[in-house]
């Protein structure tokens, strides 16, 4: 059959619906590894199962969900042609805003809107997105690609994903458990993770350096270091917790694990403040740490001042653990052991009002009429 050179067809519109069914083809090796028994179908549904009937042993558990993107980190990624470690990000900014209530990640999604369905790009990121799902120990149970053509450019491209967790009720983590003389752990960034990137990319723009250019600071060049992939805290943060316990023995909360604060937009200070109850103040010491060269040069070659950074920027701390003194340092060692450098990085302190005068308190953070957060002392 021919088609007349008159007509308008979906092809013509600019949108490929083979290069999509190839897409999947390359990318759903990939999706099946992360499928446990729990998953329901294989890769293709209109919608992704999971079998719950694998968590009737909880008694009364609670739904955890989260939604994010990785911001414009995706324009770092187009620009130098590299797209396998954007799946990495994604996951990590779902699935650890997941787990600092105490929930186990299940299952995820990701959806991808693109200019121009390439399949070898997209399985690329699907790949990257199915790695971080493994390395959280998270089903990848479905997504979607779509094609924009005329509302995205042919290499431009964006992702986001949702996912969903369970916690037992009497398990959840949060402010309610702090307790004034716990310890702040501090767990270290990859680098920049996923928040931040429109300063960076400015910064960069009015630089003398490229994406391309080597820094010997860093060791590689600046675009291989700014695609660092966000660190994927979750089954490190659940083995602390099956480790040190939120509860005690008589089902009250004991001397383990109380919050966590999962450093995003907004820097350290708002973040932490988050999971803290009205009152109470963490104290972050900023010389137990040395911040990481590539925050050091976004510093220097924008002249960005210090407090502006520490509002954008995770600074080198990308997870912080609030735990009781008695276990805080041997939960410092087992976040080592587990391959992620850790610390003491302060104490929780009553809040009796003599701190709210200075330049770095920060209260009521990201909405939340919580407690209160102070960076003290300097960085190393």
């Amino acid at each position: 059959m021919t088609t007349d050179s008159s007509q308008i067809t979906y092809a013509s519109a600019g949108v490929d619906v083979e290069a999509g069914d190839r897409a999947v083809e390359l990318m759903k090796d990939a999706v099946k590894a992360t499928h446990s028994s729990a998953v329901v179908g294989g890769v293709g549904g209109f919608a992704g199962l999971f079998d719950l009937s694998v968590l009737k042993d909880y008694r009364t558990p609670y739904l955890a969900t989260s939604t994010d993107g990785v911001g414009t980190k995706v324009a770092i990624a187009q620009a130098l042609d590299i797209h396998h470690t954007i799946g990495h990000d994604l996951v990590g900014m779902v699935v650890d805003d997941i787990v600092v209530t105490g929930a186990k990640p299940l299952f995820m999604t990701d959806y991808i809107a693109t200019g121009k369905v390439v399949p070898e790009r997209i399985a690329d990121i699907v790949r990257g997105i199915a790695e971080g799902c493994a390395l959280a120990q998270t089903a990848l149970v479905g997504g979607e690609t779509a094609e924009h053509p005329g509302l995205l450019g042919e290499h431009e491209y964006d992702v986001a994903g949702a996912a969903t967790g369970i916690v037992e009720s009497d398990e959840l983590l949060g402010p309610d458990r702090v307790q004034d003389g716990d310890v702040l752990v501090a767990m270290a960034s990859s680098g920049i993770h996923s928040n931040g990137y429109s300063l960076v990319r400015k910064v960069v723009e009015h630089s003398e350096f490229t994406l391309e250019s080597h820094i010997p600071e860093l060791g590689r060049t600046l675009g291989e270091e700014l695609l660092e992939p966000t660190r994927i805290y979750t089954a490190a943060c659940l083995e602390l917790l099956e480790k040190f316990p939120v509860n005690g023995e008589d089902g009250h909360t004991g001397s383990g694990i109380r919050a966590f604060s999962h450093v995003t937009g907004g820097g350290l200070a708002a973040n932490l403040a988050r999971v803290l109850p009205q009152g109470l103040i963490g104290v972050v010491d900023r010389s137990t740490w040395e911040v990481p060269a590539i925050f050091r040069l976004v510093e220097r070659l924008g002249s960005v001042p210090l407090a502006d950074m520490e509002r954008t920027l995770n600074m080198g701390v990308g997870m912080v653990a609030v735990v009781s003194s008695q276990v805080a340092d041997e939960v410092v060692s087992s976040a080592s052991e587990q391959g992620i450098s850790s610390w003491i990085l302060g104490e929780v302190r009553k809040d009796d009002g003599s701190y709210s005068s200075c330049e770095d308190y920060v209260q009521g953070a990201k909405g939340v009429d919580g407690g209160a957060a102070l960076l003290s002392k300097t960085y190393l």
